[in-house]
């Protein structure tokens, strides 16, 4: 079970990172604004609050990769529990707030994570 709550938070890792790309570096792009259902007239207004909604998503990634890397398996444990209960959190608010879709595609691979992680 170790090995698939290894894959999992990874899997979260890499997602954040990818949404840090998108809204910090690719936010103008037709593809990006297609994935976020911004309008192209909105793309200028929303590009500084998209950035700092990237910086987050990249601590969140940061936190999952350290909680990975932790020499420590005790404390690795506990550093992946917290950053996948805060993935967890923001896909329930951004689900309910925003977009049903951000419970599946954000929401689904961190409760995998969470299950992986407490089955251990």
């Amino acid at each position: 079970m170790e090995y698939i709550s290894i894959i999992f938070i990874a899997l979260v890792a890499i997602e954040h990172i990818y949404i840090l790309v998108l809204e910090m570096f690719l936010w103008h792009k037709p593809r990006t604004q297609k994935v976020f259902g911004i309008k192209r007239d909105d793309v200028e207004t929303t590009k500084v609050l998209a950035a700092n909604q990237g910086l987050y998503n990249g601590f969140l990634a940061a936190g999952l990769i350290w909680g990975l890397a932790h020499p420590n398996p005790v404390m690795a444990t506990q550093i992946q529990l917290f950053f996948i209960c805060c993935v967890l959190v923001a896909a329930l608010y951004g689900g309910m707030t925003v977009k049903k879709s951000i419970l599946i595609v954000q929401g689904l691979p961190a409760l995998l994570a969470l299950a992986s992680l407490l089955l251990l």
